[in-house]
C-alpha cells in the first residue's frame, strides 16, 4: 500500500463518517432494512419526531449513549489522532458522527458538524449554549430544563435542520491542499459535497473505507479496507 505524503506546507482536512464508529461495534442508520436499531429514522430522528413523541426521542438517545459509553476508539481514531500531533494547527478534523471516540482517541481540533451524543440544549432553541449531558434517562420526567424553562433535547441534528459549523468547515476546506476522509457513504448531503469543494481549490482528495464510496470518482485516491487497519502507517510526514 503507497503511503500518503504530507508535505510541511500541505494542511490536512479530515471528514470522518460512520463507517469508523462502526469498527468500534457503534451501529449505523443506514441499515439494509432502513432501520437505525429497531426505529424508522423518521421516528427518531426529526424534528417532528421530537414533537410527537419526545419521550420515544430521548429513549432512542439514552440507548445510544449507554452504547457509546460503552465502544472504545480503535486504531482509525487513534492514528488521526497521532497525525494531529505532527501536523499541529494544519490538521483539522471535521466528523459526522455524534460519538466522542475521537475526542478519547485524543483528537483536539475537532467540530461535530451533527452534533453531539454527550450534550443537550434547549428544546426552543432560545440561545443556550449546549450543556454536558451523559445521563441516561429512563422516561421524560427525568429530562432537565434549560435555563429558560424549556425541557431539553439531545444536542442531535436532526434530519431536515442544517448541520453546525458550516462557515467554518467550508473555510478549512478552502485552505486545505489535501482531504482525507474516511468511512463515509458519500450519499449524506452536504458532507457528500466535501471532496468537490476541495477539489475546486486544486487539493488531493484520499478516500479510506471497505468499500468505494458514491462518490469516488471524485478521489484522487481511494484505499480500500478497514480504517483500523490501513490507517496506522498510512501517513507519511515529511
Amino acid at each position: 500500500m503507497e503511503r500518503i505524503r504530507i508535505a510541511p506546507s500541505d494542511r490536512v482536512f479530515v471528514l470522518t463518517g460512520a463507517g469508523i464508529s462502526a469498527e468500534s461495534g457503534l451501529p449505523t442508520f443506514r441499515a439494509s432494512d432502513g432501520l437505525w436499531a429497531g426505529h424508522r429514522v423518521e421516528d427518531v430522528c426529526t424534528p417532528e419526531a421530537l414533537d410527537q413523541n419526545p419521550e420515544l426521542v430521548w429513549q432512542f438517545y439514552s440507548e445510544r449513549r449507554e452504547q457509546g459509553a460503552k465502544a472504545e476508539p480503535n486504531p482509525a481514531h487513534v492514528a488521526l489522532a497521532d497525525l494531529e500531533a505532527s501536523l499541529g494547527e494544519r490538521f483539522f478534523l471535521c466528523t459526522q458522527n455524534v460519538d466522542d471516540l475521537h475526542e478519547r482517541a485524543g483528537s483536539k481540533r475537532l467540530i461535530h458538524m451533527h452534533g453531539e451524543l454527550a450534550k443537550s440544549r434547549c428544546e426552543h432553541e432560545c440561545g443556550e449554549p449546549p450543556v454536558e449531558d451523559r445521563r441516561v434517562y429512563k422516561n421524560l420526567s427525568e429530562v432537565g430544563r434549560c435555563a429558560c424553562g424549556a425541557r431539553l433535547r439531545p444536542h442531535i441534528v436532526f434530519f431536515g435542520e442544517i448541520p453546525l459549523e458550516m462557515n467554518r468547515i467550508q473555510k478549512e476546506i478552502d485552505r486545505s491542499t489535501l482531504m482525507v476522509v474516511v468511512g463515509t457513504s458519500g450519499s449524506v448531503y452536504p458532507a457528500a459535497n466535501f471532496v468537490h469543494w476541495a477539489r475546486q481549490n486544486g487539493a488531493r482528495t484520499v478516500y479510506v473505507g471497505p468499500e468505494a464510496p458514491l462518490n469516488a470518482h471524485a478521489f484522487t485516491s481511494v484505499v480500500q479496507g478497514k480504517a483500523g487497519e490501513v490507517m496506522p502507517g498510512l501517513f507519511e510526514v515529511e
